[in-house]
């Protein structure tokens, strides 16, 4: 392998970990600080990868704008569903949290089968990111993936600065550690749970409407990113979104170059890995450490 495609390889497993940190984020906080084990929160990434390719066409080349009117429309999706469904499991055991969330998920699939039928779709890269640039001699690298890691990265920066420099994110880091303490001391538990639940579909469904443009969008394309999400919480630990970042890039590079040396075998590496994590550290690498 030469230094070019090794870069290559490099900016993929980047792109790929930073998508998936978007994903596991929002997971980790819902699943730290709510005790909910939401197994629907891959239909998010699902709704918003629909999302993209049915506001494509309003926006044209304008996508920042129909990334921001996604994230507006799956924070009061986040809202909504909190307030009707998610409320209600607080202090329910896990199998009706599990059982409630599934549900969800074949509800989610029989409206997407509905309004926008079975078929696979792509949503165009906008024209002002459809380039690519040099990389050595015969290699190049598509615009778009950088500006999707990019975009990763200051949402990233965004998330640190909100849970470690405001109230909201202080209330949430005590609400990860201990939600008894956090009601005690007169903190409305139920708008900081809805704000929570909110954020974390806003960021699947981003996540969603990010990878539309690299990839196909498709019926159950959820499904496929929901068990590699509780991978990266595992790892990384419950309720911290340091350690889903640090796990999110560890299980990028680890499945990247997986594929490149180890084909036959690449899809047990990633649950080699979190074997191997769970050994060394059962509670994961960063545990509610927010």
């Amino acid at each position: 392998m030469d230094f070019a495609t090794f870069l290559v390889q490099c900016l993929n497993a980047v792109q790929y970990g930073l998508l998936l940190f978007l994903l596991a984020s929002g997971l980790t906080l819902i699943f730290g600080i709510m005790g909910v084990i939401n197994l629907a929160h891959g239909s998010f990434y699902m709704i918003g990868a629909y999302m993209a390719f049915v506001l494509a066409p309003h926006f044209a080349d304008s996508f920042l704008p129909m990334l921001a009117v996604g994230i507006v429309l799956a924070a009061l999706l986040g809202f909504v569903l909190e307030w009707a469904f998610f409320s209600f499991l607080y202090e329910r055991e896990h199998l009706q949290q599990v059982l409630m969330t599934y549900a969800l998920i074949l509800v989610f699939e029989e409206v997407r089968s509905l309004t926008v039928g079975n078929d696979v779709h792509g949503v165009p890269v906008p024209s002002w990111l459809a380039g690519s640039i040099p990389l050595g001699g015969l290699m190049t690298y598509p615009v778009y993936r950088l500006f999707a890691s990019a975009a990763c990265i200051v949402l990233a920066v965004g998330m640190y600065l909100v849970v470690n420099r405001t109230r909201l994110g202080m209330m949430i880091r005590a609400g990860a550690s201990n939600r008894d303490m956090v009601r005690g001391l007169g903190v409305d538990i139920k708008t900081l749970y809805r704000i929570v639940f909110a954020a974390g579909v806003a960021l699947a469904a981003l996540a969603g409407m990010i990878a539309a443009p690299m990839s196909s969008v498709y019926p159950g394309m959820g499904g496929s990113v929901l068990i590699i999400c509780f991978v990266v919480v595992v790892i990384g630990g419950i309720g911290s979104i340091t350690g889903a970042l640090i796990a999110s890039l560890l299980v990028g590079f680890v499945d990247t170059f997986g594929k490149v040396f180890f084909a036959e075998y690449s899809g047990i590496g990633v649950y080699l890995l979190m074997a191997i994590i769970l050994i060394w550290r059962p509670e994961g690498l960063l545990s509610r450490r927010v």
